[in-house]
């Protein structure tokens, strides 16, 4: 057994909002969001696209899940279909998150999705109760303010929140469940690694070829075996398997440094060869303005291609540079170089991605007798000015109005819908 002394013990709040695309698309219908049957689908228009929320009501009568087609959603005559509004969700999850301030400080609260949040309520006994009773205070308060249900996870750390909530509170009756360094073999061991937050089904394969079944035989493990066979994540899942996290549960949760900047697409449909380079060309433009926001630039540029089912495959490869780089032209012109050395002749394209990495800070113009980079460079600044104030769609190139241009249609929606 592990001795729990030398670890910290906290009051970590894991909070997660029940079906919340769904009951906020019920509440803004005058619904009740645990009885109506709700689905929110991406995009009505077609059979494919999947449902991305079905309220609890719709899930338990028919068996709706959040990866179910639209195609396959039953022909009831109580179904309501509704569009995606992310720009809705956003503003609520928002909203949520400063009705938390009410409890705690801002440096307690760490937002881990648009649905969730982690709370810490150390210290707060004398004023709001137990964190049992903070727990029933903030759902009150959320269904109350919002109509929308909650489940909430009590533990020592984030780890131990988040999967008490994933596990125990999602089918208790309270919504509420709490477990600490000493409940850990009772509540936690039992449960099938699949099911534990951190690990997904490749993790899982592995793991259970090495006899792995649950969390309690990952607990008893050998730790060296784990590291040796995984890594530092291996000593990870260990620890996590004796309820262990050492990740801050208090500060102010600053994005970690910036790796790359990235962007890539699931086309609606099938591209061909001539389609892509527009759609190539709006991706990185897209990645070199959040590069140069800010003030970097990259010497790696990656191109990533995926074919459409009938052909399967597709390609990733990526070339360096000599001088590093935020110019969109000069970032396609690599991408092209890429695509026509590795595309296979014929195949049709369903995904496309662009990345820039191996990043430094952006500094003087490095000047040159047979490219403008300087003028370049201004005429980027320019660019970024007019779409940072009037919006991502006022100035786009030509090719963004062609079939294969995307940056008109994204421009238009957030977290890939429409708001």
């Amino acid at each position: 057994m592990v001795d729990y002394t030398p670890y910290p013990r906290h009051h970590v709040l894991c909070i997660d909002m029940r079906s919340f695309y769904a009951s906020v698309e019920c509440m803004k219908r005058g619904l009740d969001p645990q009885k109506a049957l709700l689905a929110v689908v991406g995009d009505p228009d077609r059979s494919g696209s999947i449902v991305l929320a079905a309220s609890p009501a719709l899930k338990k009568k028919h068996g709706i899940s959040n990866v179910s087609r639209y195609f396959e959603l039953p022909k009831d005559p109580n179904l309501v279909i509704a569009n995606a509004h992310m720009g809705d969700y956003l503003t609520i999850s928002l909203e949520i998150t400063k009705l938390m301030l009410r409890f705690v400080p801002k440096e307690a609260i760490h937002v881990y999705s648009v649905d969730e949040v982690w709370v810490t309520v150390d210290g707060l006994e004398r004023l709001h109760g137990s964190p049992y009773q903070i727990a029933q205070k903030i759902q009150a308060s959320i269904r109350e303010q919002f109509g929308i249900e909650s489940v909430i996870g009590i533990g020592d750390n984030k780890f131990l929140a988040k999967v008490v909530m994933d596990i125990h509170a999602k089918k208790n009756s309270q919504g509420i469940s709490e477990c600490r360094y000493e409940d850990v073999s009772d509540l936690l061991w039992p449960i099938p690694v699949e099911k534990v937050w951190g690990i997904g089904s490749r993790l899982m394969t592995h793991l259970n070829r090495m006899g792995i079944i649950t969390l309690g035989n990952l607990a008893n493990y050998s730790k060296s075996i784990l590291k040796k066979r995984f890594g530092v994540i291996g000593e990870q899942l260990y620890w996590h398997a004796w309820g262990i996290d050492l990740s801050p549960v208090t500060g102010n949760f600053t994005k970690t440094e910036q790796k790359g900047y990235g962007h890539g697409v699931t086309l609606l449909r099938d591209y061909t060869k001539d389609e892509i380079y527009a759609c190539i060309l709006d991706l990185c433009e897209e990645a070199c303005r959040r590069a140069r926001k800010d003030e970097k630039e990259g010497k790696t540029i990656h191109l990533s291609i995926s074919y459409a089912s009938e052909y399967g495959g597709g390609f990733s490869r990526s070339i360096s540079i000599d001088v590093p780089t935020n110019d969109t032209w000069e970032m396609y012109q690599v991408c092209l170089q890429l695509f026509d050395r590795f595309y296979e002749e014929g195949c049709h394209i369903r995904k496309a991605s662009v990345t820039l990495t191996n990043l430094t800070d952006e500094c003087g113009t490095q000047l040159s007798l047979f490219e403008k980079r300087d003028q370049h460079k201004q005429l980027y600044q320019a660019i970024d000015q007019v779409r940072e104030r009037f919006g991502s769609t006022s100035l786009l190139r030509a090719s963004s109005y062609t079939s294969g241009g995307i940056a008109l249609d994204r421009g238009k929606k957030i977290g890939g819908h429409f708001e």
